[in-house]
């Protein structure tokens, strides 16, 4: 059974930074494209990062700031989060691009984790 694992979230000051971890278990996804969304209470879920062959993708709140980056022989993708804010706080979900379709549209993903919180203090 496909299995999602995020890991790495908690409580952070302004400025500080968290490194996510996605571990997939029960097979491969080394050849589609992984992503990491977010969603705020109240809010709809947004994209934040993909990773589709050697290249990498952003939401503009997060461009410069955070890296996505995954490691195939570990079978996890990464999230680093520098220079972290406020509006950053949420729960954040790694996604499989099952479809092989747009990378910023969460119905492109079939596969998800369950999530892990990151709360940013101001």
């Amino acid at each position: 059974q496909v299995q999602l694992v995020e890991s790495g979230g908690g409580l952070v000051q302004a400025g500080g930074s968290l490194r996510l971890s996605c571990a997939i278990s029960g097979r491969s996804f080394s050849g589609y494209a992984m992503g990491w969304f977010r969603q705020a209470p109240g809010k709809e879920r947004e994209f934040v990062a993909a990773i589709r062959g050697g290249g990498t993708y952003y939401a503009d709140s997060v461009n410069g700031r955070f890296t996505i980056s995954r490691d195939n022989a570990k079978n996890t993708v990464y999230l680093q989060m520098n220079s972290l804010k406020y509006e950053d706080t949420a729960v954040y979900y790694c996604a499989v691009n099952t479809y092989n379709s747009r990378l910023d549209y969460d119905a492109s993903y079939g596969i998800w984790g369950q999530g892990t919180q990151v709360t940013v203090s101001s």
